[in-house]
């Protein structure tokens, strides 16, 4: 949206929360700031009211419980008063000019967390980059969100504790404000960049608390585009602003504060277990992608197509510091494999070379490493196509069971003959039976020479396929884990049904109902890549480093 914004022809851009309620002061404050000669970036908190019993009618009048209008000048004075104190009801603002000076030095990340906490990034982007003039507005009323408009009611207390319903936003956000923290604040000093805002009596000033200086900016300085006027002490000079009209209060302890002082817990590299707890669902669930620096466009769709679909719990594993530094900086949830090869051949890591080989054997690993720690995972390669989310219909076979897409191409017959179980997606809980089963995938893959794919059927299925159930199951004896091989009409393989070679790759899977679809039985990465793009199936531009999101409205 930000990209958007820069790229039209409008003089001023807002960032707001869509539960937001701007009142008319802030087109007197942008139109005032807008004077000044001098690119500028602007924010303000956004509290919510935990009770407003106004509603909004034609013409932008709003009318008591009682049916009677109430003027704005009112309504303001009633919102100072009302005002939820506490950060956890925080929404923010954020305005600026279209100007020529770009917003930050940065690449502004798509934050596939999901977790909705990219507005400090960009404020503290703006302020680090020293691009254009920062002003926080917080203390000027000109947005608020109630959290019961126009719900009239009888039965109303004035200790009404609503806004507290939005705490566990704040809670679940502490620790990724803490991730954010430690990769973006540390070489900041926002205060010494920063003026804020007061009105009083129809004045604006500018103060620096960093510097204890306090600026009335006039028309004459505005049009030259500077800020060099008086200097005093700006508590002084706020003391003699709030005398100046007692029904006009410029407190700065009346409205609350941004605190842009976030707290560093985390600390690069990111490990394993701390990403898990910031990115697993309240069941533990997980989606892990792994990754080295030959799929990392791949990768990108991937996690774009996952961002799209509402799926916030994804994890990356790094096979190599590039992909690790890249991901750092495309906002995604990575960390890096201390064991994995780092000889990874950029254009011949293909099914079948030895490097592929070693690469997959990583996957096994560290999905036991996480279901030791107590997480249910889906794996997904990078290459497989999400059209929905699988995880709940995944999620229905139960404890003590692996899911996973079959391999066979052959459109009868039984789809879990000998070494047909795909080990670039599937599913499996945390639990006894499937962390010892993994246990025995794992051992029997590094004493393997080929990739880690045939250890999966021969220990779980038995060699040969001694251990087969039906058509579609295995049974593993040791462990009494029960393996299930996906209907290849939801998850097919690159090579069932010819999907890949239709006109139209995707209607084509929409008509058919797929979950997903694999983008493999083809050999190289080039024609791999190619094919994808080719269908459409691709949601990320290198360019921009952007998800690409125009199309998406078939889901």
């Amino acid at each position: 949206m930000v990209a958007r914004s820069q790229a039209t022809h409008s003089d001023i851009s807002i960032l707001i929360d869509p539960e937001t309620i701007l009142l008319p002061d802030i087109f007197t404050t942008l139109t005032y700031i807008h004077k000044l000669n001098l690119d500028w970036f602007l924010f303000s908190t956004t509290q919510n009211i935990s009770y407003f019993p106004y509603q909004l009618v034609d013409n932008g009048i709003w009318v008591q419980e009682d049916g009677k209008k109430i003027e704005s000048k009112k309504l303001q004075e009633i919102l100072v008063h009302k005002w939820t104190k506490s950060a956890s009801g925080q929404k923010l603002l954020m305005a600026w000019n279209s100007g020529e000076s770009p917003l930050h030095a940065g690449i502004l990340p798509p934050f596939l967390y999901g977790k909705c906490f990219h507005e400090f990034w960009i404020i503290n982007e703006v302020l680090s980059s020293e691009m254009r003039l920062v002003f926080d507005a917080s203390n000027v009323l000109f947005s608020f969100y109630p959290e019961s408009l126009g719900k009239f009611s009888s039965n109303y207390s004035g200790d009404s504790n609503i806004g507290n319903e939005r705490i566990w936003e704040h809670e679940g956000n502490s620790r990724l404000a803490a991730l954010y923290g430690s990769l973006h604040f540390q070489n900041a000093n926002p205060p010494n960049a920063l003026f804020k805002i007061l009105k009083c009596s129809g004045h604006y000033y500018f103060l620096n608390e960093a510097k204890g200086t306090v600026q009335e900016a006039t028309r004459s300085q505005l049009l030259g585009g500077s800020l060099n006027s008086r200097h005093r002490n700006w508590k002084v000079c706020a003391n003699e602003i709030n005398s100046m009209k007692k029904e006009n209060p410029c407190s700065l302890s009346q409205l609350p504060k941004l605190d842009l002082e976030m707290p560093v817990t985390l600390k690069l590299p990111f490990s394993l277990e701390s990403l898990l707890e910031i990115v697993a669902d309240r069941d533990k669930n997980v989606v892990l992608g792994i990754a080295g620096a030959s799929y990392r466009d791949m990768l990108m769709s991937w996690a774009c197509r996952l961002r799209h679909l509402g799926v916030s719990n994804i994890l990356i594993c790094a096979l190599d510091s590039e992909t690790y530094e890249f991901s750092v900086l495309q906002g995604l949830p990575v960390f890096m494999d201390s064991m994995s090869p780092r000889n990874v051949s950029f254009d011949d890591c293909h099914f079948g070379t030895e490097c592929f080989q070693r690469v997959t054997k990583v996957k096994s690993r560290i999905v036991l490493q996480i279901l030791k720690l107590g997480y249910n995972v889906l794996l997904s390669d990078v290459d497989v196509y999400w059209f929905n989310n699988p995880l709940p219909y995944l999620l229905s076979f139960g404890p003590g069971t692996l899911v996973a897409q079959s391999d066979e191409y052959n459109e009868t017959g039984p789809i879990n003959i000998p070494r047909r179980l795909n080990s670039g997606f599937y599913f499996v809980r945390s639990g006894l039976a499937t962390i010892a089963a993994m246990e025995m995938v794992v051992k029997h893959a590094s004493t393997s020479g080929l990739s880690e794919q045939p250890s999966f059927y021969d220990v779980l299925c038995g060699e040969g396929g001694v251990n087969r159930v039906g058509n579609d199951q295995c049974y593993e004896p040791k462990t009494n884990l029960t393996v299930f091989f996906l209907d290849r009409n939801f998850f097919p393989n690159g090579a069932y049904m010819g999907f890949w070679e239709k006109p139209d790759v995707r209607s084509a899977c929409l008509r058919a109902g797929c979950f997903i679809l694999h983008n493999n039985w083809i050999n190289g990465r080039k024609r791999k890549l190619e094919r994808q793009i080719q269908s459409g199936l691709w949601d990320y531009d290198p360019s921009t480093r952007l998800c690409i999101q125009s199309w998406h409205n078939y889901t």
